[in-house]
């Protein structure tokens, strides 16, 4: 028995027929949109790695970079770079184990320093640098199982090893590096007293290390350190980073050292802090100080200063 009429059935056949069409172009366009989105997913996540990848390589190359200009600075020079893992101390000491002469390098960032310095106590350099240093290189000789040498120059000098082994050290912290530097201030080599060219420039390695405590080793080694000349020097480092804890080191050099050339040495150091703290202080010193020498130092600095107040001061002498 017919349900519906022959044209009605046709035109279900045809409405039927069309929406499985219709179902169909629907299903193939949804598979098309998962299958467009599971590759955009794809895509993604390979992305996502790649960047990663790209991340460590970008950072690897940038650290590698880094430690090639800083190393850059030597020149005929056989460079080996190691991590400074053990420490610093140890790091040098297993350069020194090996009883051949080798250099062991590292590089610290500091506070504003010199803009030259390409010997430990000089600053000389061919180029002209308008702003001061922000890092320093250290370098340390060693031979004969002992440290012999320590050199203290500013990124812009070039140093010539003479053919020899130079370790470079990478991740030397500040405060090692200033512990380090510190231990060589204070201590003795095997025939009693470490080499003084070793002790100074230790100093003036460690009075650019950022930070109070480098000052405060520098005040005690101006007040305590039984060497006169090394209590000179801790002196003189301290007027390049003025302040009240190097002012007051240099004032009590001054009234109480006993050795009247450590005392000179103090006046000259009054002469290298800025004007506005220096000459004040030069010109009581001048005024008052009973020791004669230390006077004279004072008048003689003032007179370098050109400062208004010290020309003030000497028509007042010589009224």
């Amino acid at each position: 028995m017919k349900l519906l009429p022959s044209t009605s059935q046709t035109t279900l056949r045809v409405f039927v027929s069309s929406w499985r069409r219709i179902q169909f172009h629907r299903g193939a366009r949804r598979d098309r949109r998962d299958l467009s989105t599971l590759r955009d997913q794809r895509a993604l996540r390979l992305s996502r790695t790649s960047f990663r990848v790209l991340g460590v390589v970008a950072t690897t190359l940038i650290a590698s970079t880094t430690t090639v200009l800083a190393q850059s600075q030597i020149v005929n020079a056989r460079i080996e770079t190691r991590h400074a893992t053990r420490g610093l101390d140890a790091e040098i000491q297993s350069v020194a184990a090996q009883g051949a002469a080798a250099w062991v390098a590292y590089r610290i960032p500091t506070v504003r320093g010199p803009q030259h310095m390409c010997a430990s106590n000089s600053w000389t350099s061919a180029k002209v640098m308008l702003e001061p240093a922000s890092e320093l290189t250290i370098l340390i000789r060693v031979e004969d199982r002992r440290l012999v040498r320590l050199q203290t120059v500013t990124p812009d000098c070039e140093v010539d090893a003479g053919d020899l082994p130079v370790v470079w050290l990478e991740g030397v912290s500040l405060a090692d590096s200033a512990a380090w530097l510190t231990a060589q201030i204070k201590s003795t080599d095997g025939s009693g007293q470490r080499e003084p060219r070793v002790v100074l420039s230790a100093l003036a390695g460690l009075i650019w290390h950022p930070g109070d405590d480098p000052i405060k080793t520098m005040v005690a080694v101006a007040r305590d350190d039984r060497r006169p000349l090394v209590r000179s020097q801790a002196l003189f480092w301290l007027s390049q980073r003025a302040g009240q804890q190097a002012v007051g080191a240099i004032r009590g050099a001054i009234d109480d050292d006993p050795e009247t050339e450590v005392k000179r040495k103090a006046v000259f150091a009054l002469s290298r802090l800025p004007k506005d703290e220096g000459v004040p202080l030069l010109v009581e010193i001048a005024r008052t100080n009973r020791n004669r020498e230390v006077r004279k130092q004072a008048m003689f600095w003032l007179g370098q200063s050109k400062d208004p107040r010290a020309i003030a001061f000497f028509e007042e002498v010589l009224k």
